[in-house]
């Protein structure tokens, strides 16, 4: 977890700094803050293998570029339908990793 925040907390800063200069990438964008967390998920997957990490990182950047594709004007994006597909992808990545967790406690 340390190392998913660490990771995350580090690619929102160097997007919110890019943000200063670009003004869709702001530090509070739901696009910014997707793409960190996609990017500690990315690093966590490499680090610690969590299987968790390898479905909700591609998910956090596969909403984050809609998020950012809308905000630019290229596309139109039903943003509760991106937000509710980002939240059930989540739940469901964290579902077999936490059965497995109860079934060895």
């Amino acid at each position: 977890m340390c190392y998913w925040l660490a990771a995350s907390l580090i690619a929102w800063g160097v997007l919110g700094a890019v943000g200063n200069y670009w003004h869709p990438l702001h530090w509070y964008s739901a696009s910014t803050i997707l793409f960190a967390m996609g990017a500690g998920c990315v690093a966590n997957w490499r680090k610690n293998h969590s299987f968790h990490c390898a479905v909700t990182g591609p998910l956090f950047l596969v909403a984050a570029s809609l998020f950012l594709l809308a905000e630019v004007n290229m596309m139109r994006v039903n943003y509760s339908l991106v937000w509710t597909f980002v939240l059930l992808g989540t739940a469901i990545a964290f579902l077999p990793e936490w059965g497995y967790a109860k079934r060895f406690n």
